[in-house]
């Protein structure tokens, strides 16, 4: 199954979550889906991934809309929230089950990880991640009503392996990454909590705010195959996909507050200003010279996409934007 990116508009979206400050790695693939979207003249949204509310945290949507402000990031069009959009999510669902597409699901993690470690060919993803194996797909109603009597509650889950039951293997295009490749497996759009899962909320958004273009961090291209799928599922037109670089800590895992002042209030205080912070961005790009303070209206003029860099960034003290 192969996918290929729309041409025209390349509407984007920067989509936190607002569980807790965004650290300069969130800020600089805000910057970057800022200057894809435009760069090509098209529109640029805001929305808030806030679908688990046990981990939303008060005032946080607040501050991060402020530095993104403070870095001169406009957006167009009120700022959407996914907690306010739960019945267009439960209108999707019905459709995919009146279709036959999902089915429930009463296996618990631990089950999941036994069976799997019990097979000898166990299947993984992408990225060697172990994928369902398929345990409830074919449960006769009898079996499903036991499970339920038994106090189970059920998620539910795409029907997305083929006749055979083998995952299914998407190939898409990405503007930075080139030609990717993952295999699917049955993966669950809600939770056995009734909570609906990332990969449905994102896809349905996503085409319902006509987001063309999917700028985010290389660290989410492992889930875009089964976005891809969902989109073709649901008959929704596909964005175009593009991963951009990841910014590490010296030790080479995600940036994190861990390693230091690496948020936009952590460098005021050391007094620098957002120019400073958007300048360090730039470089770290290879869209300004040392010493440069650009605007954001400065970095369109000079952005181009096939001149990013492919890899990570590292960040050191000695690196830092001042």
């Amino acid at each position: 199954m192969d996918f290929r990116e729309p041409q025209g508009d390349r509407t984007g979206r920067f989509a936190p979550s607002p569980t807790g400050v965004l650290h300069l790695g969130n800020l600089r693939t805000a910057l970057l889906a800022w200057l894809f979207a435009r760069s090509a003249g098209s529109r640029f949204l805001l929305r808030m991934e806030d679908l688990d509310n046990s981990r939303v945290r008060p005032g946080v949507e607040a501050e991060q809309l402020e530095d993104l402000r403070l870095l001169g990031l406009d957006h167009d069009g009120p700022v959407v929230r996914q907690s306010e959009r739960l019945g267009l999510y439960r209108e999707v669902l019905r459709g995919l089950e009146a279709k036959g597409l999902v089915y429930p699901c009463y296996c618990t993690r631990r089950e999941i990880r036994a069976e799997v470690a019990a097979s000898v060919s166990a299947p993984h993803g992408l990225s060697g991640a172990l994928l369902y194996p398929g345990t409830c797909r074919n449960l006769s109603r009898k079996e499903r009503a036991e499970r339920e009597a038994a106090g189970r509650r059920p998620a539910l889950r795409v029907r997305a392996a083929g006749p055979d039951g083998l995952p299914k293997v998407v190939r898409f295009t990405d503007r930075l990454l080139g030609a990717v490749e993952g295999r699917v497996d049955d993966f669950i759009v809600r939770r056995g909590d009734g909570a609906f899962a990332y990969q449905l909320a994102v896809v349905v958004d996503d085409a319902a705010q006509g987001v063309r273009e999917v700028v985010r961090g290389a660290d989410l291209a492992d889930s875009t195959p089964r976005q891809v799928l969902l989109h073709d599922l649901l008959g929704l037109p596909l964005p175009a996909y593009a991963h951009v670089p990841l910014v590490l800590g010296p030790d080479g895992e995600r940036l994190a507050k861990r390693h230091g002042s690496v948020n936009l209030r952590d460098r005021l205080k050391l007094g620098e200003s957002p120019r400073d912070v958007l300048g360090w961005m730039a470089r770290s790009l290879g869209l300004a010279e040392p010493g440069g303070s650009p605007t954001p209206r400065d970095l369109l003029r000079r952005f181009d996409p096939a001149k990013l860099p492919k890899e990570p960034t590292v960040w050191r003290p000695e690196s830092e934007t001042g």
